[in-house]
């Protein structure tokens, strides 16, 4: 079951809501009268660099894969304004970071050189074969009277 105090991010990494800080202003775009009297934009920042749910491995991948939401100071800002309820948009932020957290934190799996079979090498031999042979078919011949 969740622990409502923490976000999953992964089997490894919880972070607890009290790290979390959250901002609300006012959003952008229609909604009628009530639109200048609600803040429903919601922004989640979240300081990577002095986070004690984090490991130097953890906080190195973070900072080196989501460079474009972090400022100089390192702290990931996220923005919400998709809905014209604040509540959404928090529950929307909380998903994208979770979301983009995962997908920094994720290892990607080494490649397995591969070589290719010599049916693929003879074809490979044979069409560049065909094709220096139409090039020289269509070259220009010189001092055939």
């Amino acid at each position: 079951m969740p622990d409502p105090g923490y976000v999953r991010i992964n089997d490894e990494l919880a972070v607890p809501l009290s790290e979390l800080r959250f901002r609300f202003s006012r959003s952008s775009g229609p909604g009628g009268q009530k639109v200048n009297r609600t803040a429903t934009r919601v922004e989640l920042l979240f300081d990577v660099k002095s986070s004690p749910s984090l490991s130097a491995r953890q906080r190195e991948m973070i900072l080196g894969r989501l460079g474009g939401y972090i400022d100089g100071a390192g702290v990931l800002h996220l923005v919400s304004r998709a809905t014209r309820s604040q509540f959404l948009n928090r529950r929307d932020v909380i998903a994208r970071f979770r979301r983009l957290l995962a997908q920094s934190l994720r290892v990607p799996a080494r490649r397995v050189r591969t070589r290719p079979t010599r049916a693929a090498r003879e074809r490979r031999l044979r069409k560049k074969r065909m094709r220096s042979l139409l090039k020289r078919i269509r070259r220009r011949v010189i001092g055939d009277d």
